[in-house]
């Protein structure tokens, strides 16, 4: 057998590809956070569930109000930010 460039090229390229692929599929959902589930935790850490939940929520809603207001990318951190102020 003798090394062809071709062909080890070609599969580099094609694992390259398939991987990216599954980068592309897996990582919208990389960055989501499920919602904390304070029954589903220990007794001794439900109070902390229970707080962190509710800021979910709140940040949700804050989110959910810059995508109606049509808040610009580079201005919803500021808009999220002050609607957690409030």
């Amino acid at each position: 057998m003798t090394f062809q460039p071709r062909a080890a090229a070609r599969r580099l390229f094609v694992g390259c590809v398939l991987q990216l692929g599954l980068i592309a599929i897996l990582a919208p959902n990389a960055g989501a956070d499920k919602l904390v589930d304070p029954g589903a935790v220990a007794p001794e850490h439900r109070d902390a569930a229970e707080k962190r939940r509710a800021e979910q929520l709140k940040l949700f809603q804050c989110s959910k109000k810059a995508d109606e207001a049509k808040v610009l990318r580079r201005d919803r951190s500021a808009f999220v930010n002050e609607c957690l102020d409030k």
